[in-house]
């Protein structure tokens, strides 16, 4: 039963760290699966732990889960009577993730080109400030060295999710070299230290929440305790340079995570992956989650370019940001070149939480149009084709300039999208580009009537007007939401354990099975 997970950091930075950068393939955590319950919380923790050969392990009250697991002479029929069970809603594998193995060959390199690419210098200028401590933004990943001469002062307490302690302290190892230390740096390095670097957001609250170990490897089921942590404390954003390349249907215990994070407001950057993929073909999650308040980023080289390692999509990957040789720090007062769409994220993460400063009431929907507008133009595939510009987002924010939310999307034909006028003095008006693809009421809801590209253009009481970037409809549906299947999970001939043969087998045991061809 393979399921691809990846870490998302590429490959080596010339004269720096040594990296690998190829995702590979990982077994989920043998005889361990996610259960999702319904109805009365004692009557499914009863029910599920009087199946024969199934152990509860943990217990998720916030996202009605139990990791349970299941004794291998007794796995198919076990999973067969837990999966019938009137009070399961769905059963998935408990997945592993993985960092990618490295050697650490560190070099005190402190040259910034991303931080001169994105303008971000004339950023802190334009606010009159370098971001607040009142934004908080929860790192999840490997942990952070909170120590280190660059992180200490941004740095709050945060959890270890990988060892249940309230230690969550990046610890290097063969397979680790400091990945969640360098992501915390790119957000919010101080840039105080002499000889050391400063991060998009100089001043900010990390909360570092690590769920991947030393070894390199953690589970789905700790990056969700993660997730709902974060909410439990109410940060603001969330930085997450990982992910798992399997279907929506195994990774819905994440989807709803990610579902609960943009209800409560919280903003979720996550890496499009490394893999030279596109997104729109392959399901990442993360990154694939498509809520109002996620951004999902590819990475972008020093001249603009596309490294041929990041992954990328019209539909799922929203912008770009420099990811390629990225300086930032490392355990132990250190400083290396990392690349990734790893680095990409906190980069955009770090950026959000510096506008979130200027305007606490920007929302995850708002930051990433407004991002997307004021983007610089490259030739990297994404829902704006841009790369963010730190400068010009600012300088559209501070200004009070009205821009439109969202700036980008792709929807399929008899889907509608909520259009507003940000910054914008009622009342509005709104029209389209091409009405014979879409039309639009005088509220701003678009209706797809047929394939093809729109524009929508809005008007505020004073004048001000804003136009959107393209509308793509297609045939295709955007995929997002959240929500699981009913008893089990999965429509019919839809595998919820990403191993069809033992599928099928429980389909011998259990024909009822909603997955089971009836």
């Amino acid at each position: 039963m393979k399921q691809r997970i990846a870490t998302l950091v590429s490959g080596l930075a010339a004269a720096a760290l040594a990296w690998s950068g190829q995702a590979f393939a990982q077994e989920a955590v043998p005889g361990e699966y996610i259960v999702k319950y319904k109805g009365a919380e004692f009557a499914a923790l009863a029910s599920v732990r009087s199946t024969a050969g199934v152990r509860v392990m943990e217990h998720n009250p916030f996202g009605n889960l139990l990791k349970v697991r299941v004794n291998a002479v007794e796995e198919k029929h076990a999973l067969a009577r837990i999966m019938s069970n009137t009070n399961v809603e769905y059963v998935v594998p408990n997945a592993i993730v993985r960092a990618v193995r490295a050697p650490i060959t560190a070099q005190a390199l402190k040259e910034q080109w991303a931080i001169k690419k994105v303008n971000a210098e004339a950023a802190w200028t334009r606010a009159g400030n370098r971001g607040s401590r009142n934004v908080v933004v929860a790192v999840i990943d490997t942990g952070t060295d909170y120590n280190h001469e660059s992180l200490k002062a941004n740095s709050i307490p945060g959890y270890d999710f990988k060892e249940n302690t309230s230690d969550p302290m990046d610890k290097t190892g063969r397979a680790n070299p400091g990945h969640g230390t360098h992501c915390s740096g790119i957000i919010g390095a101080t840039g105080l230290v002499d000889g050391g670097i400063v991060g998009i957001s100089p001043e900010v609250s990390m909360m570092p929440l690590r769920f991947l170990g030393e070894d390199g490897s953690g589970d789905l089921n700790a990056a969700i305790k993660a997730i709902d942590y974060a909410i439990q404390k109410k940060v603001q954003v969330i930085s997450a340079s990982w992910g798992a390349t399997i279907r929506r249907n195994q990774a819905m215990p994440l989807v709803e995570a990610l579902k609960r994070a943009d209800d409560a407001g919280i903003i979720f950057v996550a890496a499009a992956a490394n893999d030279g993929a596109n997104n729109d073909k392959t399901e990442v999650y993360p990154a694939n989650g498509n809520f109002p308040n996620s951004i999902t980023v590819a990475a972008s080289g020093d001249k603009d370019e596309k490294p041929n390692w990041s992954n990328y999509g019209k539909r799922t990957v929203h912008l770009a940001a420099p990811g390629l040789n990225i300086m930032s720090t490392l355990p132990a007062n250190k400083y290396g070149n990392l690349s990734g769409t790893s680095m990409a994220t906190p980069l955009v993460a770090g950026m959000v939480a510096f506008l979130k400063a200027q305007d606490p009431s920007l929302t995850g929907a708002q930051a990433r149009a407004l991002l997307q507008q004021t983007g610089a133009k490259v030739q990297i595939e994404t829902a704006c084709n841009c790369r963010i510009d730190a400068l010009a987002s600012t300088e559209k924010l501070m200004s009070k300039q009205m821009y439109i939310t969202p700036a980008a999307g792709t929807m399929a034909v008899g889907e509608t999208m909520k259009f507003e006028g940000t910054n914008g003095k009622a009342p509005f008006t709104f029209e389209v580009s091409n009405s014979s693809v879409a039309s639009i009421t005088a509220e701003g809801i678009l209706t797809a009537n047929n394939a093809g590209e729109t524009n929508v253009t809005v008007k505020d009481a004073s004048g001000q007007t804003a136009t959107s970037l393209t509308i793509l409809v297609d045939t295709k549906s955007n995929g997002g939401g959240g929500g699981g299947g009913g008893g089990g999970g999965g429509s019919p001939g839809d595998c919820p354990l990403g191993d069809q043969a033992l599928c099928d087998s429980l389909c011998q045991i259990q024909p009822t099975l909603p997955f089971c061809k009836q």
